[in-house]
């Protein structure tokens, strides 16, 4: 730890330490800032949006989220859906690791770090409130910031194969986070798309 951050508050610490690592990503966003570095930014936004009150130990697990997500390229894995799910898998190992040591490092108690790592891990999806609201901000940045560009990118995708993504997008979320989705300004072809899973999807939940 350098000399200037000695007499730091350890919460600030962490911070600069996390944002520092985010800035070792390549990648550039639209305003020159690397790209990690907004994600960052962004679940955070939610976090505080969904949950005024939630703490700053919290709010540093949702810087997080993608935690030097950048050294562990997806073409390390075979790309099928297999191969996805054991680089996703991969990812939440190493940055809930990566954001241990860096809470640590910045002299924060280990049960914080230990949560923050538990929560970045997805440990208890749908059960952890921690692990669900950081679940929910990621979810609700790709419908806000992503989503257009994800289309784009698949546009050999069949409408099927895209509900189905949408569904299973959805199913992770909570009712809170959900209804945010809903209101937000979506292109209208990707808007028509996300009402028609979540239509399909209560009719295959409704006993």
């Amino acid at each position: 730890m350098t000399s200037d951050l000695i007499t730091t508050e350890p919460v600030v610490i962490a911070r600069m330490l996390i944002d520092r690592a985010h800035a070792g990503d390549p990648e550039r966003a639209a305003d020159g800032r690397p790209a990690e570095l907004v994600y960052a930014d962004r679940v955070e936004a939610w976090v505080q949006r969904l949950a005024p009150d939630a703490s700053p130990v919290l709010r540093l697990a949702a810087r997080c989220q993608h935690l030097e997500r950048w050294t562990v390229s997806r073409d390390s894995y075979p790309m099928d859906r297999q191969g996805y799910n054991a680089w996703r898998r991969s990812l939440y190992r190493k940055q809930s690791e990566r954001a241990r040591e860096l809470l640590l490092e910045a002299g924060l108690p280990a049960s914080d770090a230990d949560d923050v790592a538990a929560w970045v891990s997805k440990t208890g999806l749908l059960r952890d409130p921690g692990t669900q609201l950081l679940e929910d901000a990621a979810c609700l940045v790709f419908f806000e910031y992503e989503i257009e560009k994800f289309a784009g990118d698949h546009g050999d995708y069949s409408k099927e194969k895209f509900l189905t993504i949408l569904r299973r997008i959805w199913r992770k979320m909570s009712d809170p986070a959900q209804e945010e989705a809903l209101e937000l300004a979506l292109p209208e072809g990707i808007g028509a798309l996300l009402r028609e899973a979540t239509e399909t999807e209560e009719q295959e939940t409704t006993p």
